[in-house]
């Protein structure tokens, strides 16, 4: 049948036809602005499996302690952070080191004249020795005070840690006269079933005890040289493979005057109870990168062999350029290392050493595996797998080469890459950040470099790769490098390389990592 036209209808829609197109081009305008504005979950550099701040700052970690079955980690954060100053005790607790959950703020800053919270020490008075009751977390503090000068105070808590209250407006510890009195660190020494604490005072770390927490005694002191000025202290012992017991003194420092790195600088020897004697004079390091910084180590909570193993992790960010980073456009500024496993060790000329390795329970978040057997490379190959979370592991091997090693969140042109190799003729291993996008306007500190006995002619490395970050363990771990990067997100690349020569990659193995937010 044929069908009959309306000619109102008609007139109608031709009056219409201008606004529903104006009110299209409208809707879509709004729809793209909300698009720049609001970038899909996919474009953020949140790192994934990282752990950042939720907002703002963070720089400094505190040693966690571990307690009914949680390990409470606490670090210093600026919630009035790009506008404001000042720093207060943020906290997180986590059952596996790997997925953490925010607790807010537990020490705050500015609640009286001796103004913010800065690096201290946390510990559970199991013997009640403090007086605030059995298993009460006691946290002692550096704060500017009201007169100006860097001094120690005491907070304690009586409910697991969630929230602090500040035992006294007066120090528990007065500046000595000195510029730099702070960052004290707390362990129970069982030979003299006392407290010990440590305090970076300039050059020098300071060793005190105590019965209770509130009434330090001075009993001795280990000058540093040449690494300029001491931060964030630590003490603690362990035993080596080969059933020695050894007492690790260790501290961030600053080596760049002497080619050192700007990370923890550690001592082996032996802790009477009242000073440090070192093995060796020279310091070693537990990282030869540029964003290691503030290390603190603590014990395995689940563990009955405290002295077997630690955990280790710091502040992955450089004072030389600490607002530098993308993430500021998403209004947070703070990453932390992974967790990492640390361990005692020997070499053949009977000189010990730390070991550092990811943590096993990274495992968890792997959710697709890539393996190559055998390449054999003499120039570039690229593989196909691609990604911008994983840990990458591989075996190198070669007769007679000038360089070899990864290209990693290269880009699609290859102009772009972050490359983690060896140099035989130089005797070192390196990680070079400067053809991509890095956190050092200067270009000074963009390849890091450690030693590498080249005599034996192979390698393993292990590599692991976030959306800001690359971490790299050189053979056993006794050597780390650990940087910030900031590759654009569409850099997911990865291509072997060898100059000089042919090198042989074996046992290539990829895990793609999940990210702890899902």
């Amino acid at each position: 049948m044929k069908r009959r036209f309306n000619k109102k209808k008609k007139w109608l829609a031709v009056l219409l036809l201008p606004f529903c197109l104006l009110t299209t081009s409208l809707l879509f305008s709004e729809w793209l602005d909300n698009k720049k504005e609001k970038p899909e979950v996919e474009d953020t550099y949140r790192a994934d499996y990282h752990f950042t701040t939720p907002d703002h700052w963070k720089n400094d970690p505190q040693k966690p302690i571990y307690l009914d079955g949680e390990y409470h980690y606490y670090y210093l954060y600026n919630g009035d952070y790009p506008d404001g100053n000042g720093t207060e005790w943020r906290h997180a607790t986590s059952t596996d080191l790997v997925h953490w959950e925010d607790e807010g703020v537990s020490i705050p800053k500015y609640t009286n004249e001796n103004g913010d919270s800065w690096s201290g020490s946390v510990v559970v008075d199991t013997n009640n020795t403090a007086g605030f009751g059995e298993d009460s977390v006691v946290a002692v503090v550096t704060q500017p005070s009201a007169n100006g000068d860097q001094e120690q105070f005491l907070w304690y808590s009586t409910d697991k840690g969630q929230s602090f209250t500040s035992y006294s407006d007066e120090p528990i510890m007065s500046n000595p006269g000195i510029e730099d009195f702070r960052d004290p660190k707390i362990i129970w020494d069982e030979q003299t079933d006392k407290w010990v604490m440590l305090m970076a005072e300039g050059t020098k770390i300071g060793f005190y005890e105590s019965d209770n927490l509130k009434d330090w005694n001075y009993t001795g002191g280990f000058q540093t040289e040449d690494i300029g000025l001491i931060e964030c202290p630590d003490l603690y012992v362990m035993r080596a493979h080969d059933g020695t017991v050894k007492w690790i003194l260790g501290a961030s420092a600053n080596g760049e005057s002497i080619g050192k790195p700007n990370t923890y600088a550690y001592w082996i020897g032996d802790y009477n109870g009242e000073e440090f004697h070192t093995d060796h004079e020279e310091p070693k390091w537990l990282d030869y990168g540029f964003d290691w910084y503030g290390g603190v180590t603590f014990e395995d909570g689940t563990s009955d062999d405290k002295l077997n193993h630690r955990y280790a992790l710091a502040w992955m960010n450089n004072w030389d350029y600490p607002d530098n980073t993308p993430t500021m456009r998403e209004g947070f500024n703070g990453l932390d290392s992974i967790v990492r496993k640390i361990e005692l060790k020997k070499q053949e000329n009977d000189d010990y050493y730390l070991t550092s390795q990811p943590i096993k329970d990274l495992n968890q978040l792997t959710h697709s595996t890539d393996s190559y057997a055998n390449i054999e490379v003499d120039g570039i190959k690229t593989l196909e797998t691609t990604g911008t979370a994983y840990q990458l592991e591989a075996d190198i091997s070669w007769s007679e080469i000038e360089n070899a090693g990864l290209r990693l969140r290269e880009s699609a042109d290859q102009t772009r890459h972050i490359d983690v190799g060896i140099f035989p003729e130089g005797r070192y291993s390196y990680v070079n950040r400067g053809s991509t996008d890095q956190p050092d306007d200067s270009h000074q500190l963009v390849e890091s470099n450690a030693p590498f006995d080249a005599s034996k002619k192979n390698v393993h490395l292990k590599v692991l790769v976030d959306k800001t970050s690359i971490e790299v363990f050189i053979d056993d771990g006794k050597t780390v490098h650990s940087h910030q990067v900031f590759p654009p997100l569409a850099d997911e690349g990865i291509s072997l390389f060898s100059e000089g020569g042919t090198a042989v990659f074996e046992n290539i193995e990829i895990k793609h990592y999940q990210s702890i937010h899902e």
